[in-house]
């Protein structure tokens, strides 16, 4: 048996995520804005989705990521990089943009805006220490580990 995800409308524009193809990681998540959204260049927006959900994995953690077309065709991202959508959360998903073109985007009622992909993920205990194991790696930072 699969995994559910519960989704609740929250406005009349709302559409239920839904995967593109039979191939995709991630569903679609949609604008439900009454009207359409302005994201001037260089600046960011909210953009609501009317929609609030609940996984029935209590183990498993919604990314929201952004729309491979839009960032690359319009410089439209997250303005967060990736959203976390934390299993007991129940509020509508807000997907906050950013606009890095130099010219202003449009986003139209019912246009999809990013994708949300379902993760599982392991919770850990927490412990303070003096002493971390070794690793041929060690302490190297950024490029430590060279370009090729």
């Amino acid at each position: 048996m699969r995994d559910k995800l519960k989704v609740k409308k929250l406005r009349d524009g709302a559409r239920i995520p839904a995967y593109a193809t039979d191939g995709s990681a991630g569903l679609d998540l949609v604008c439900a804005s009454d009207a359409p959204v302005v994201i001037r260049a260089g600046e960011r927006e909210s953009i609501p989705t009317g929609i609030a959900v609940e996984c029935s994995r209590r183990d498993a953690v919604l990314l929201v990521f952004a729309r491979s077309g839009l960032a690359t065709k319009h410089g439209i991202s997250l303005a967060n990089g990736v959203g976390v959508v934390d299993p007991d959360y129940r509020g509508e998903i807000i997907v906050s943009v950013i606009n890095t073109s130099r010219e202003d985007y449009t986003v139209s009622p019912g246009e999809r805006i990013a994708q949300l992909v379902v993760v599982p993920f392991v919770r850990v205990d927490v412990a303070e220490t003096d002493e971390l194991s070794e690793t041929a790696r060690g302490a190297g930072g950024f490029g430590s580990t060279g370009k090729s």
